[in-house]
């Protein structure tokens, strides 16, 4: 894009000032404008719209009614790869075109065979079938059994838009229905949101930690524990800014000129270790607790660890120094030698990494993956204890973080305030429908890893939290915008569970998997096809992003706000529901509320019109800030969230729980399947991990063709596999291969790759589910990971998703290749059966 020179150097003045200047030189309200690029119409730069997504915010030229190329927003500095996924997803042949409602459930209802569910038959009716449908049966579930027998659980990573907000719609609009049965945590941090707050009095994975400014200028060592950030920084939350790529960039030149040390533990060199050139420290996957605790051992043994600060900031260490020196529990000393036999990590080079740690101004910086496997609560209790025996926590540059892989977390906020979104509870005073509120025993609230669980073990009783749940055998579920058939693990085990609902309900703008395993499924229209508004960085709060609508929806979707509205109008709630705002009403209504809050805290935004035409407004950077700063200047007047105030290396409270799989302090726990001669290795020796993917937000963009085809071996997913395992095992890379175990099976391309030890391989998470049948045990043909990952609580604690903890084998495959079925459309039929 061409500007005047004018307009160029007003929109670098406003960017250079907002980055580079010290904090504290900037004055909100000189910065607070909008300055956009003045256009040189013979570009016809007008006709480029200006909206937002995950993956960054972007403009995009239409013409025709068409988009037809989109490129990075100018003050994006390091836009993602993922931008060119935008026009496939949008024109996808996965797009889900018209209200369809599974052949066998038309016919039946709820009395349909639900083991044909995922057999991919359906048949097209109108929008107004399609709603009466779905309200029928809310009528139906609410007078027959009640609020105990609806699901709305279904939450994920929703498009961004604070107008559009998927899962506020849907909760909304059945809220004023009825009831139903919710979830409490999620898949990406299940384990770490529940122990955390033990122990360090907050959830921690989604608070902003230590600025990189003052990393970059006070740490010396910092270590990525099983965190791969150059990766999953490219998306974020709401609008992703990508500013923080800008610190690795000073990072890996400061590596380079040795004024700090960088190590990455992780089983396999990550893209952020090789990326800065940094230190790889490999260690058997799953046994990083064992590694901790050595380390530990070597802080105590040659008096390294800060005696004072655990005196004055923590309780519990002589709890759990007697387990460390092996004379309670096991009666094993947690000495180096015995983790070098479990991690894999050399006895001294585990010495020389405590003392490494103990020499320096140390920032741990954890990841979420090494949570999501069995006993997921100790790492990260066992990494506070860690960071508690340094004495750094609340040191500029020390202490301990585990959210710095997300959305830009590290960038200082600017303060200002964003926009709210459309309300996902009732208005005051209004009630549903049927305000019922007998749950006839069961539990109203469920783990969310814990769903399938409900379906095939109803009314059973579960340990959660210090809690006991009952799991309720509920009849219907609803998913909006959220691929239950991506984030759950052990597919076989859910189509078990799933043929024990009588209906699903899902609505999203493609046919992914939760889709065709659902009854009846209504087209949403994508980001770009409706108007909405933005945070502009998660975490920095570094503006306001216009979202126009590019082009009107296509085929016969519609936005979430207009299904709900026709669903409300079936029980004469409509008028409640939209509070009689239409879509625009509703975008500047945020804005002007936003705008108002701004005003009076110094940031001066300009009127709706003036944004809408402009397209964003710009923040000033932030003030850099220290993590849990506040409390190690005074303990007592900034006392943590957890029971004593204090960091609770052991739990008195965790303790009375008697849990067995989460006692009062961090242990090592064997798992029921590890690699490396770990239970399970003699059938299975390979430990699979399916971590968050390179080129795709879980499972977003896995529709593109075009970006797709930048990574697919043979039309199927990659699993990433050592040289050594390869040869073992007579894999080529690009070879077509089976991975398999006792829960299900996979074709995947085979991508052959140094940076993996033998026993290690992965399949990223996300990939979209493609069975060859809806038969429990069919070979999935495209490679998803979730075909065979284990479906347990990580314990009694969180009982999170344990889905890295998983052991398979590989084969080439031999015989005739099947076709991929996890993309396209559904195969349309008449009510008769009979292929359209």
């Amino acid at each position: 894009m061409k500007y005047s020179r004018r307009g160029f150097l007003k929109a670098m003045t406003l960017l250079s000032s907002s980055t580079l200047a010290a904090p504290g030189l900037l004055v909100a309200r000189e910065m607070a404008q909008t300055v956009p690029p003045v256009p040189d119409m013979s570009d016809d730069f007008h006709s480029w719209k200006v909206t937002g997504s995950h993956f960054g915010a972007m403009r995009a030229r239409v013409s025709g009614d068409r988009v037809q190329e989109i490129r990075p927003f100018e003050f994006d500095k390091h836009p993602t790869e993922m931008l060119k996924g935008m026009i496939g997803m949008i024109y996808s042949p996965s797009r889900v075109r018209y209200p369809m409602v599974r052949l066998d459930w038309y016919r039946k209802r709820h009395l349909s065979d639900t083991s044909q569910r995922g057999d991919n038959r359906f048949v097209r009716v109108s929008w107004d079938e399609a709603l009466d449908l779905f309200y029928e049966e809310l009528e139906r579930i609410q007078q027959e059994y009640g609020p105990w027998a609806l699901h709305t659980g279904g939450g994920g990573w929703r498009s961004v838009g604070q107008m559009h907000s998927c899962v506020n719609h849907m909760l909304r609009g059945i809220g004023m229905h009825g009831r139903a049965v919710a979830t409490v945590g999620d898949y990406s941090t299940g384990a770490g949101q529940v122990i955390l707050p033990y122990v360090l009095g907050s959830t921690e994975v989604y608070t902003q930690g230590t600025s990189w400014d003052v990393i970059l200028n006070e740490s010396k060592l910092i270590i990525f524990w099983a965190n791969d950030p150059v990766k999953n920084l490219q998306v974020g939350w709401n609008t992703e800014t990508h500013e923080t790529y800008t610190y690795f960039e000073q990072l890996k030149q400061k590596i380079a000129d040795k004024q700090i040390r960088v190590i990455c533990m992780d089983p396999v060199k990550s893209k952020t270790q090789k990326y800065l050139d940094a230190e790889h420290q490999p260690v058997n996957p799953m046994t990083d607790v064992a590694l901790m605790l050595a380390i530990a051992h070597t802080l105590v043994k040659e008096s390294l660890y800060d005696e004072q600060f655990l005196e004055t900031y923590t309780v519990g260490f002589e709890r759990f120094l007697p387990y460390l020196e092996g004379k309670t529990e096991d009666m094993v000393e947690k000495t180096p030698e015995w983790a070098e036999a479990i991690c894999g990590v050399p006895a001294d080079r585990i010495r020389e990494l405590a003392r490494l740690m103990a020499g320096n101004r140390t920032q741990l910086i954890f990841g979420w993956a090494v949570q999501r496997q069995q006993h997921g609560e100790q790492p990260y209790w066992m990494g506070a204890v860690l960071a508690a025996m340094l004495g750094q926590i609340g040191l500029p540059g020390g202490g301990i973080s585990y959210s710095h892989h997300y959305s830009s977390v590290g960038e200082p906020s600017s303060g200002a305030a964003m926009p709210g979104s459309f309300p996902l509870n009732l208005d005051p005073g209004q009630k549903p429908k049927y305000d019922n509120t007998d749950y006839k025993g069961y539990s109203s609230v469920l783990p969310i890893a814990r769903v399938v669980d409900a379906l095939l073990e109803p009314g059973s009783v579960i340990d959660f939290n210090g809690s006991k749940v009952t799991l309720p055998p509920y009849k219907m579920a609803i998913f909006s915008g959220c691929n239950q058939w991506h984030r759950h693990p052990q597919r076989n085990r859910m189509k078990e569970a799933w043929q024990k609902l009588e209906t699903v309900v899902a609505i999203d703008y493609n046919w992914t998997a939760t889709c065709r395993f659902a009854d009846i499924v209504l087209p949403a229209c994508t980001t770009f096809e409706r108007n909405d508004l933005d945070a502009y960085g998660s975490y920095s709060n570094r503006g306001v992003i216009a979202m126009h609508k590019l082009i009107d929806p296509l085929f016969n979707s519609r936005s979430d706000f207009d299904i709900f509205r026709g669903l409300t109008r079936r029980f004469d709630r409509e008028a409640e529901y939209t509070r009689g705002m239409n879509e625009m009403q509703w975008v500047e209504s945020l804005y002007e509320s936003c705008r108002q809050e701004n005003n009076q805290k110094g940031f001066d935004m300009p009127p709706f019109a003036d944004f809408w035409k402009t397209g964003y407004v710009l923040f000033p950077k932030g003030k850099p800030e220290v993590r849990h700063a506040g409390f190690r200047d005074d303990a007592e007047v900034n006392a943590l969230g957890t029971p004593s105030g204090f960091i609770e290396i052991f739990s008195r409270k965790i303790d009375r729980y008697g849990y067995e799989d989460c006692k009062g302090h961090p242990v090592w726990m064997e798992k029921t399947e590890r690699s490396h001669g770990g239970p399970g290795s003699d059938r299975y020796p390979l430990w699979m991990q399916s971590v968050h993917p390179d080129k795709r937000l879980h499972s977003q963009l896995c529709e593109s063709e075009p970006l797709r085809a930048t990574y697919a071996i043979q039309g199927r997913e990659p699993v990433f596999i050592s040289p050594q395992d390869a040869a073992a095992r007579g894999i080529r890379h690009g070879d077509l291969v089976r991975v398999f175990n006792d829960r299900g099976q996979l074709l995947a391309g085979a991508h052959v790759s140094a940076d993996f030890p033998s026993g290690v391989v992965r399949i990223q998470e996300g990939a979209w589910y493609g069975p060859t049948g809806p038969e429990i045990g069919a070979l999935d043909t495209y490679g998803d990971p979730n075909t065979l990952t284990l479906d347990v609580g990580t314990s009694r604690l969180a009982q999170a998703t344990s889905a890295n903890t998983c052991l398979v084998e590989i084969e080439r495959f031999t015989g005739p290749v099947p076709r991929v079925t996890s993309f396209g459309g559904p195969i349309e039929v008449d009510t008769q059966g009979r292929e359209i």
